[in-house]
């Protein structure tokens, strides 16, 4: 099974994950931003990872030295896990309905970090949560993973829809480009690294 655990403390925040991502879809997540929390809960069930975090930051700043570490931390872990990635399907893509709203998220895990994201979310704070931060978790993730990821919202009513909607789309997504592809053993890219 692959497994990681990684650990990030700085001055603004203390991160610690572990991470399955052949596992279920079991998670415990524990921080103080409960739509957060709520999310990445989402994004392990729907990809099927294992995914334990323990999630502490100075949140009387604000929520953005949080949400973004978490990013990082969580990219870092699959980059751990995936290893020398031989024999990963590399590339996943998904659409998810949810209800009204509607999302796609691809992802390549080729070694260029790149992030285009468009939400269709225009209200400041679903929950606790402040929406302007979703960004800033993808292209953590993005970086530290070394991922080209797209996310688009094509329509939606409810932003709390729309935001799941992503995360669902997201996790099944990252689920297809992490899957040992049984046809190929070697680095999936005609450069033959990534």
């Amino acid at each position: 099974m692959r497994k990681a655990q990684v650990k990030r403390t700085t001055t603004e925040t203390a991160i610690t994950i572990h991470l399955a991502i052949d596992g279920t879809g079991n998670s415990t997540i524990t921080s103080d931003i409960g739509f957060f929390n709520h999310m990445l809960e989402t994004f392990a069930r729907h990809g099927n990872f294992d995914l334990e975090a323990h999630i502490t930051g100075d949140l009387h700043v604000d929520q953005h030295h949080t949400v973004e570490d978490t990013g990082i931390v969580l990219g870092q872990a699959f980059k751990k896990a995936l290893g020398d990635k031989k024999g990963i399907s590399r590339t996943g893509f998904f659409m998810v309905p949810m209800d009204e709203a509607f999302a796609m998220a691809a992802v390549d895990i080729c070694g260029r970090p790149f992030l285009k994201i468009d939400t269709r979310v225009t209200t400041p704070v679903v929950g606790d949560f402040s929406t302007a931060l979703i960004t800033d978790f993808f292209q953590g993730f993005a970086a530290s993973l070394g991922a080209t990821i797209h996310i688009k919202v094509y329509y939606g009513r409810s932003d709390h829809h729309k935001i799941e909607a992503i995360f669902k789309a997201f996790g099944k997504a990252v689920r297809d480009a992490c899957a040992v592809d049984p046809r190929c053993s070697d680095i999936p890219s005609t450069k033959g690294i990534l």
